[in-house]
């Protein structure tokens, strides 16, 4: 059974101990598979900068001073713009020209670089990294975020692609479907070796993950989401982090 969100440190960290030892016990045969946005990456801090530029460009000043802290519904601009002190009727008149504004901006390299680290993410891709085993980052980021995406993760400390075991990747276009995207991935990360763990924060995504790898150990990272309403499937522990403090790595 799925472990709540708010599953104890114990828990979290018993899962997270079990992917590093099956880790480090297949070495180079081993694959663990890790979404980016939302799962390795807090992407609040560049949904505040996108809705800040727009207060500015609009003369809005409760929205020029939006912070990172406002978008706790997870990716709900309307709650976001709520939070920054619109009222209703504001909101529903904004809303249409700030989300065209947020999509323009959203799916670049540009913004991405804004992403900090989900807490204890970079520690425990470094040690899964270190025990030999493939880092596969599959992501719904286009090919046209590349760079972006790369500065991103040197800022976090992330291990970034290269060598022998760590990879990225893409979509090869905005416009490809993510859900089938990563369905598509599987066989990639199926020809690298043996598929240990996936972790991804869409619960659609770690559903198809644990019906393609019903071995795996399949994490979701209890974030924030799509929004769409889907259960997830039996076996798939549930975590809000890799730590249990900032800058510390849960169990490693």
């Amino acid at each position: 059974m799925s472990l709540p969100p708010g599953a104890n440190a114990p828990e979290r960290g018993g899962i997270l101990d079990r992917v590093l030892e099956r880790a480090r016990g297949l070495g180079a045969r081993a694959v663990v598979a890790f979404d980016l946005d939302s799962t390795l990456f807090d992407n609040r801090p560049r949904q505040a900068r996108i809705l800040r530029e727009f207060g500015v460009k609009r003369n809005v000043a409760v929205l020029a001073a939006c912070a990172a802290a406002h978008w706790d519904s997870g990716w709900d601009m309307k709650a976001a713009m709520r939070n920054c002190g619109l009222g209703p009727a504001e909101v529903e008149r904004l809303y249409p020209d700030a989300k065209r504004f947020w999509e323009e901006r959203f799916f670049t390299g540009e913004y991405c670089v804004d992403d900090v680290a989900i807490q204890g993410a970079a520690e425990f891709v470094g040690a899964i990294a270190r025990t030999g085993a493939a880092v596969c980052y599959v992501t719904g980021r286009h090919q046209g975020m590349l760079e972006g995406t790369l500065q991103a993760m040197r800022n976090c400390d992330l291990v970034t692609p290269g060598g022998n075991n760590v990879h990225l990747i893409l979509k090869p276009t905005l416009a490809m479907d993510d859900d089938q995207f990563k369905r598509d991935a599987h066989r990639k990360l199926s020809e690298m070796g043996t598929v240990i763990a996936a972790f991804d924060n869409e619960p659609t995504h770690v559903n198809d993950y644990r019906r393609t790898f019903p071995d795996a150990m399949v994490v979701h990272l209890a974030t924030d989401h799509s929004g769409r309403t889907v259960a997830l499937l039996d076996g798939i522990v549930t975590v809000p982090h890799f730590g249990d403090a900032p800058g510390r790595p849960l169990s490693i």
